[in-house]
């Protein structure tokens, strides 16, 4: 669980969200979307594959990278579900406006 405050700062929550990412908490894609998967955090990344409709994915980690709006909101955080695969969060139901999973180490 994590906390976030006016300025965008995100608190979490003891071990829980090392433990979700870890533990095999997956998160649905937006219903009726067929998603990108791209090289890295921003549509200007090349797309290395599109999850079909109804997926569910596994967030390894997160990163800020560019601003995407989608069915979820506007929102700069992009989900790592895999070496070198990226989500844009906006079409990805967390639950949260904030980041679920650790931050990715670049």
């Amino acid at each position: 669980m994590t906390t976030q405050d006016q300025q965008g700062a995100v608190e979490q929550a003891g071990d829980q969200v090392l433990a979700a990412a870890a533990g095999g908490l997956t998160y649905p894609v937006a219903p009726g979307y067929r998603l990108k998967v791209r090289q890295g955090p921003g549509t200007n990344y090349p797309v290395v594959r599109q999850l079909g409709e109804g997926a569910r994915i596994q967030i390894r980690c997160q990163q800020y990278g560019q601003s995407v709006s989608g069915p979820y909101g506007t929102s700069d955080i992009w989900d790592n579900i895999a070496p070198g695969q990226y989500v844009a969060d906006a079409y990805v139901r967390t639950g949260s406006s904030g980041m679920v999973a650790p931050r990715c180490m670049t």
